[in-house]
């Protein structure tokens, strides 16, 4: 999914030593002022740079952002806060623009601060100016456990949607999620902008559960500096749609230690909320994601997650139905055929689980992965 980049975008990358000797610095910019929204972590742990990105992104306008990867700089108090305006004065003064004309994102080991004699002669080696943007080393700049950059840029009329992220753990989104960030030429309206991202962060980032973690550092971006004119609103929310999907699709199927991606699609809830509800609580059971790696048919996994949705007293186990892909296994007889039919979906490296409330029309997908020991050994050694 790729098409050539939005006009008047320009990146580079960069090692500045944090972790590794991997690049672990990327900064995008537009040449020209931006309309942005935005949207960060509810955390209540949040960092310096989600921090600064608010007070940023709440004037409407921007140039663009600035990520260091491999260590959020969350809980490392006044010194931490100071290192970061740094790092983004620094950056900004380089670019012939104010700090406050561009988001600053980290994302990493929690507690640790900056190693900034590296950092500052890391960003003395940033040469300038930038050159036209590179948006999938970005993308692979931004990266901590994740095993694949991801980054797509679609056609949107005369314009260019593109977008990077970065996230495999720590992911239960309650805003946006991990660090995703939208570049586009189209000419939009600063309100207008905001409502089409925010409702395309709920349909898709806000959609997508790994481990029912919610980051320190969450934060979701897009920048749109009209160089291609004005597009359709309906097809750039569409395409928007799109390009969000596909990012979300590519963290799911690369989770810490994942070897599927599971679809969990609700229909026939009360309302948007329930299904939602309904579809979190069946892709973020341990015991779900176990059977699906496994490809074990255990329906019944399935019906006890639907069930701790306890206070919803409008369902019914009677008029509920449950599948693994097209294969329904409940209340349908618990044959061998069934069993085997539904064993033969699970194998495959995407599993879709629906489930048919009987309710009314309400419907909504989460996407998430299925549960290896991959996980548990990525996560219990990542600081050593």
């Amino acid at each position: 999914m790729s098409s050539p980049g939005p006009r008047g975008f320009r990146s580079r990358t960069a090692a500045l030593g944090i972790k590794s000797e991997a690049d672990d610095f990327a900064v995008v910019l537009s040449d020209v002022p931006a309309v942005v929204s935005a949207v960060f972590t509810r955390s209540r742990f949040v960092g310096p740079s989600v921090t600064l990105s608010r007070e940023s992104a709440a004037a409407g306008t921007a140039y663009g952002v600035v990520v260091i990867s491999r260590n959020a700089n969350v809980a490392t108090g006044a010194q931490g806060m100071a290192n970061a305006r740094e790092v983004r004065a620094t950056v900004a003064e380089a670019a012939g623009l104010a700090p406050q004309e561009v988001l600053i994102a980290s994302t990493g080991v929690i507690g640790r601060q900056y190693p900034m004699d590296r950092v500052r002669s890391g960003l003395a080696t940033v040469e300038w100016p930038l050159p036209e943007a590179d948006l999938e080393a970005a993308a692979r700049a931004m990266m901590t456990t994740d095993t694949v950059a991801k980054h797509v840029a679609l056609p949107c009329g005369a314009a260019t949607v593109a977008a990077i992220a970065k996230g495999v753990g720590m992911i239960e989104p309650n805003m946006a999620t991990l660090l995703t960030f939208f570049f586009t030429d189209a000419q939009v309206d600063q309100p207008v902008l905001d409502r089409v991202f925010r409702r395309v962060i709920d349909r898709t980032f806000n959609a997508l559960s790994i481990d029912t973690d919610t980051s320190t550092s969450d934060s979701a971006a897009i920048f749109a500096n009209g160089l291609a004119g004005p597009v359709d609103e309906a097809e750039f929310e569409a395409v928007l749609y799109k390009a969000a999907l596909h990012l979300v699709r590519k963290i799911a199927s690369d989770g810490e230690g994942a070897s599927k991606l599971i679809e969990v699609q609700v229909v026939g809830a009360r309302d948007e909320a329930q299904a939602k509800r309904v579809g979190k609580t069946v892709v973020n059971s341990p015991l779900v994601k176990t059977a699906v790696h496994g490809a074990d048919p255990n329906w019944g996994r399935v019906a006890m997650a639907i069930g701790k949705c306890e206070d919803d007293l409008d369902i019914d186990p009677a008029k509920v139905v449950i599948r693994f892909g097209n294969v329904e296994t409940y209340p349908a007889p618990t044959t061998d055929e069934v069993l085997a039919a539904a064993t033969t979906h699970l194998k495959g490296g995407e599993v879709v689980i629906g489930i048919d409330l009987g309710i009314a029309s309400g419907e909504f997908t989460v996407y998430g992965c299925d549960l290896t020991d991959g996980y548990i050994r990525i996560n219990a050694d990542y600081t050593t």
